[in-house]
């Protein structure tokens, strides 16, 4: 399909929605939750749920795209994810690998451009590799930012920050807020405005949590395989209808 057609269906039903073209959200985060949970209803292996995972991710991503949005950030390994069976981290790992590398292709196309959030040095070599060579086939891109946190965690990327502070010899009184978000592993990224969750968990994960301090949370029972760029929408929708105070008063 082509783009022009693609942005054209995209917008319409976003208005059909309720959603204000004029308004759309500069920068979303997702955490992308509920393929095993998808995959055990249906008695599949947890990693088909996986699969089908980043399958949904690629109509979200460019419906985001095309909705206008700048920044999409996800969460598809956290550093806490090493905890779990290691024939599913292995297989989680060749799975963005090969998506990686699969997925290159459309998102050249369609003008989006590559970020890599997390410890990225402790990722398998063929993995790290699809990464860095997608990050810079897409440098020089001028539509989304699309970020993968892997091997991602929000407190490590303090502690991150906070090593390289001290290795620049930054005294006390020269460390501000401003100072440990220029030390952040993306920091000309602005903080995320909308934060989505599937399959129904309330809570943040440690996923972004210095950048997340104003973030508006929107949760859907939807498991991230189902989850189609109509729920992507709605989610927008439904953060248009908060009023953003940052700790004023508002009237």
């Amino acid at each position: 399909m082509a783009v022009s057609a693609v942005q054209n269906s995209t917008q319409a039903l976003a208005e059909s929605l309720g959603v204000d073209l004029s308004r759309v959200p500069e920068h979303v985060a997702v955490i992308m939750d509920g393929n095993g949970r998808w995959a055990k209803a249906k008695g599949f292996a947890r990693l088909l749920g996986h699969r089908e995972g980043y399958r949904a991710l690629r109509g979200v991503l460019l419906a985001a795209s095309e909705l206008g949005v700048r920044y999409l950030t996800v969460y598809a390994f956290s550093a806490e994810n090493w905890r779990r069976p290691k024939d599913e981290v292995m297989g989680l790992m060749k799975l963005i690998e090969t998506a990686a590398r699969e997925e290159l292709r459309v998102m050249h196309q369609n003008n989006v451009r590559v970020h890599v959030s997390g410890r990225i040095s402790e990722v398998p070599d063929g993995l790290r590799k699809a990464l860095t060579d997608g990050m810079a086939t897409t440098a020089t891109n001028t539509g989304i930012t699309f970020t993968l946190a892997i091997n991602y965690g929000g407190r490590a990327e303090i502690v991150d920050a906070v090593k390289s502070i001290v290795a620049a010899g930054l005294s006390p009184e020269d460390v501000t807020e401003e100072t440990i978000q220029a030390h952040l592993y993306n920091p000309g990224h602005p903080d995320p405005d909308l934060m989505v969750r599937t399959a129904g968990e309330m809570r943040w994960s440690n996923f972004l949590i210095w950048q997340s301090a104003y973030t508006e949370l929107v949760v859907t029972d939807v498991t991230w395989p189902d989850f189609k760029p109509q729920h992507f929408l709605e989610a927008v929708e439904t953060f248009q209808r908060r009023t953003r105070k940052f700790g004023a008063v508002v009237e």
